[in-house]
């Protein structure tokens, strides 16, 4: 490719855009978003096109596009006609903005569908607020120009910053921290500006694809992983690939690492320094035990960042083709534990058969025959749908329908095969596996 990349500033010359088609009019729009001295020309003089900073032909006549093109080449005038970039001598990219930080990206025309679809790809993985860190910088050059006067010295700082929990909070939303760190930084108060972060992670129920843009972000940040069993191998490919992995999850009772070692682990992680990324299946404050672990961190002083997931009872439904609510079926939903704290679920089935909604009951297949019969003697009918989604979301997903009555036979069939959630409620009547057992008892 020929082109050299640059970034334009007209400074006191005006930027042309000649032409009254679409083309024209929206490159007007575009262009006034980067400069003030923007002028929409239909005939411009010669002077005028002398005089540009740069020219944007779109009419519609190719010939006089062509004739403009050649008289602004001949005057050493940048130009760029719309949909003709063997006329011109600029290439306009496809950029993604982030307050001041601008992405570029070009195919020099030959492939745009091609530059849009590179556009859309980065404007998934730059940070919304980029912008804010950007500002947080520049606030700060002149401060740390005059406290390091050294290149190398100012580099290592403001890597440290980018990389480190001031940077995490600028991201965050949070500029008034991100402030105060670099603040403290600046005043040699280096033991707070060192220490580490802690993201507690929602990785959905396990297709990679439900990973939030935030999520996938942090955890290509991230220095040690702490994650549980049931996030899946493709969720750990999108992570870093040289951070430390540490599986602390459990499955049925089975634990990796008590829960007070886990808090442990990320309180000494943070202090050490380190980018720690609690990586839960679901979102961490819907049966996830993020609530405990949020007031431990903090407790310890530590800096702690909450990233939501796609809970199970959304993605399993969603994936086994029906939904939680419908105006006509059912207006509540509850998301219920299926395993209290000492085993068996402790719940008011009272008030749950009394909802008349749905019922989304997480971690509850060992103890289903409890659910259905606790249900059913607080008046539930045993003729209610019910569906039991085992992989919800996953390349391996099974999705078994029946009724309340014979939610055990059911739980009895699945248990074993992977995290399931029970889905109870008319809703389920709306799924194509509750389509199909209407047409075998049809055929029957």
């Amino acid at each position: 490719m020929s082109l050299i990349p640059l970034m334009l500033d007209p400074k006191e010359r005006e930027v042309l855009v000649v032409g009254e088609t679409d083309a024209a009019l929206r490159r007007l729009a575009q262009v006034r978003r980067w400069s003030a001295r923007v002028r929409h020309a239909q005939n411009p003089t010669p002077s005028e096109l002398a005089e540009a900073a740069l020219v944007f032909v779109a009419t519609e006549d190719d010939d006089r596009n062509a004739a403009l093109a050649a008289h602004l080449r001949a005057r050493g005038v940048p130009v760029h006609v719309h949909d003709r970039p063997d006329l011109g001598t600029v290439a306009m990219p496809a950029v993604v903005e982030r307050g001041d930080v601008l992405v570029a990206i070009s195919t020099r025309g030959s492939a745009p569908v091609l530059a849009r679809r590179l556009k859309e790809k980065i404007d998934q993985l730059m940070p919304a607020r980029l912008g804010s860190l950007t500002r947080l910088l520049d606030g700060f050059r002149d401060s740390v120009r005059a406290v390091l006067p050294g290149f190398e010295p100012r580099r290592r700082f403001w890597e440290s910053i980018v990389d480190g929990p001031a940077g995490a909070a600028a991201l965050a939303g949070n500029e008034a921290k991100a402030r105060e760190l670099v603040v403290a930084a600046l005043n040699g108060r280096g033991a707070r500006h060192n220490a580490g972060i802690v993201h507690l992670i929602g990785g959905g129920p396990g297709d990679p694809e439900l990973l939030t843009l935030k999520a996938h972000r942090v955890l290509q940040d991230a220095d040690v992983i702490l994650h549980d069993e049931l996030i899946t191998p493709a969720i750990l490919q999108r992570v870093r690939q040289d951070a430390t992995r540490i599986d602390v999850g459990k499955r049925k009772g089975r634990h990796a690492m008590p829960q007070a070692e886990v808090n442990a682990l990320m309180v000494r992680l943070a202090r050490d320094g380190k980018r720690v990324a609690r990586l839960k299946g679901g979102d961490p404050f819907v049966f996830g035990r993020g609530g405990e672990e949020l007031e431990h961190l903090r407790a310890a002083g530590i800096d702690v960042q909450v990233v939501p997931g796609v809970t199970a009872a959304a993605g399993c439904a969603a994936s086994a083709g029906f939904p939680l609510t419908h105006r006509d079926i059912a207006s509540t939903l509850t998301l219920v534990t299926g395993h209290g704290k000492n085993g068996e679920p402790a719940a008011d089935w009272r008030a749950l058969a009394a909802t008349g909604g749905t019922l989304a009951i997480y971690m509850g297949l060992t103890h289903a025959a409890v659910i259905a019969r606790s249900l059913r003697e607080a008046g539930m009918s045993a003729d209610t749908p019910v569906a039991i989604i085992v992989n919800g979301t996953r390349d391996d997903e099974r999705v078994a329908a029946g009724t309340l009555g014979s939610l055990p036979r059911l739980a009895a069939g699945e248990g074993g095969k992977g995290p399931a959630l029970i889905v109870i409620g008319d809703v389920v009547r709306l799924a194509p596996a509750w389509s199909e057992i209407e047409r075998l008892e049809a055929a029957s």
